[in-house]
């Protein structure tokens, strides 16, 4: 008897090569993120104060570093393994919320549309440069993604059930986490909390009392994300009378007004606007276009180009999501309805108030996944309608190479990733840590050798270091905007007072970029100061190491 095994259909074929895509996509990851952090806002924030908290036995005021008042939920995540000595796992903790969000993204696709898109929705999303980049990264903003997504995607789902409660407790309780999380969080808030009364009003059921009912609502939904936001507003409230310090400080505190800079994101007395004209040359037509241009032209590192990458598919897909949208069930139009006010309106509220960045925009990206795969969808559903058979084998075709193509950029992406952080050599034991870390880190050789060879109450001042002070073991002062040193020197009539005075303050050692010390010095001081500043370092302190354009400085003569 002959037996006859049934082939596996295309779609079945394609869900295995998904799964098979997203395996080797998620182990990639990986083998990315086991090698020692070099990315500078981990040294300078996110591991650099936890380091802080750990040697001084608990969490206290930072007032040197502004950022130690930014919210911190991930980052007390990742004090767990810092305590035992491992800074790598922190990564994988950050990677774990980009499969949480991928595990939202596949749910609610699945739902509305079926599992193949979903799997496809889920892939796209993690395959995504700015979110790879962000995985292999000790980072926060994957978590502000999972939280503000399961925030949004509640909301939807509080819709669809008939205003049931417990969804929009949920949906507050990830909206303040979101907010726990960064302090972009906090427009996630803004927008969430105006959403919850315009979806009650438009779309309950029933006409009276619905302008306080729908308020009621709003109120429950701002008061519940509110308090569990509330343990960081209490903290720096305690610390400096600002809740949200330091945004908004001269709110809060008009008396210490210009002293905090307020957000780390401004731009200062310029604005960013005028800084993207002024610095980087750039017409008001091609900043008027910095919404559309984000998904063409990001570069890593390079804020200029928005300092991460997206993928064009993200622009153009989503339109078609709106193809023929009356066609659509009146719950799906109404979820892509808010989806899309959601992405427009964080994405009007980052132009306009800070220079853009992928990161800044990176709650937007959930929802432009779901509007893209749903975009995929109504192509295909547009070729099973209007071409014929032989004509739908070549269309089909078509869609199968964009698909591809989709693909394709994101895994350039991830090649480069591995030609960039070369985790291999690392992970093979060809490169010791020590060197990696200095292959990324220039100055690190200069901290290794303070680390082994400086007693252990010296007091570095680091001039042009950014900050990033996490592999050091001895205290370092970070001279911000290098207005100690330029003080310092403005005072001071000899090179003997200029060592006087960092004397007082404690200071035992200098670490110095050249290239941009050299650079400022020669645009701050006039020729006497200059002279006096060549004198100083010359006479009046020892040099003591010096490698990859940094020099670590004793303070006092060669004698």
């Amino acid at each position: 008897m002959t037996t006859y095994l049934k082939r596996p259909s295309i779609k079945t074929c394609l869900k295995a090569a998904l799964v098979g895509l997203l395996a080797v996509l998620i182990i990639s990851v990986i083998i990315l993120s086991c090698v020692p952090p070099v990315s500078r806002d981990a040294l300078i924030h996110h591991l650099g104060v936890l380091k802080l908290y750990l040697e001084h036995g608990g969490v206290y005021e930072i007032p040197s570093f502004v950022f130690s008042y930014y919210p911190m939920n991930l980052d007390l995540l990742y004090i767990i393994p810092l305590y035992f000595g491992n800074d790598i796992i922190p990564k994988f903790i950050h990677f774990s919320f980009a499969l949480l969000t991928a595990w939202l993204i596949f749910g609610y696709l699945r739902k509305r549309i079926n599992a193949l898109y979903a799997l496809l929705g889920a892939f796209f999303f993690l395959s995504l440069p700015v979110i790879v980049k962000l995985s292999i990264t000790v980072y926060v903003d994957l978590g502000l993604i999972f939280f503000s997504t399961a925030s949004l995607l509640l909301l939807l789902t509080w819709l669809e059930s008939g205003f049931r409660l417990k969804f929009l407790i949920f949906s507050a309780i990830f909206s303040g986490l979101a907010m726990g999380t960064k302090y972009n969080g906090l427009i996630i808030f803004f927008l969430l909390t105006l959403f919850v009364p315009f979806i009650h009003s438009r779309y309950a059921q029933g006409e009276k009392s619905r302008f306080s009912e729908s308020t009621g609502q709003a109120l429950i939904f701002l008061f519940i994300a509110l308090v569990v936001f509330s343990p960081w507003m209490i903290r720096n409230y305690m610390w400096t009378n600002n809740p949200i310090f330091p945004l908004y400080d001269n709110w809060f505190n008009p008396a210490n007004s210009g002293l905090t800079g307020g957000s780390t994101n401004s731009a200062g007395p310029w604005g960013h606007f005028a800084v993207r004209s002024i610095i980087f040359k750039e017409s008001w037509w091609e900043i008027a276009l910095i919404p559309v241009r984000i998904f063409f032209q990001g570069q890593d590192g390079n804020p200029k180009y928005f300092d991460g990458r997206l993928n064009p598919f993200l622009f153009f897909l989503p339109f078609f999501a709106f193809y023929h949208i009356k066609n659509n069930l009146p719950v799906l139009r109404t979820e892509k309805n808010i989806l899309l006010a959601f992405v427009i309106l964080f994405l009007s509220f980052a132009f306009f108030k800070t220079d853009m960045r992928i990161r800044y925009i990176a709650p937007i990206i959930p929802p432009l996944v779901i509007l893209s795969v749903f975009g995929l969808h109504e192509i295909n559903t547009i070729i099973n309608n209007r071409c014929s058979a032989t004509s739908g084998k070549i269309c089909m075709g078509s869609m199968f190479v964009i698909v591809s193509f989709l693909i394709w950029m994101n895994a350039a992406y991830i090649l480069g990733q591995f030609r960039y952080v070369d985790p291999i050599s690392y992970i093979s034991g060809r490169v010791e840590r020590d060197e990696y870390i200095e292959r990324y880190r220039p100055e690190y050789s200069a901290i290794k050798y303070a680390n082994k060879n400086l007693p252990n109450n010296a007091k570095i001042l680091c001039i042009f270091l950014g900050n990033r002070g996490y592999y050091s073991d001895r205290e370092m002062v970070f001279d911000r905007n290098q207005n100690l040193f330029r003080k310092t020197v403005k005072s001071a009539n000899s090179p003997g007072k200029i060592l006087l005075d960092l004397n007082k303050r404690g200071i035992t050692h200098l670490l110095v970029r050249y290239d941009l010390f050299n650079t400022w010095s020669n645009n701050n001081f006039d020729d006497e100061e200059k002279e006096m500043v060549g004198e100083f370092f010359k006479e009046q302190i020892t040099l003591l190491f010096s490698k990859g354009g940094y020099g670590l400085f004793r303070l006092g003569s060669h004698t």
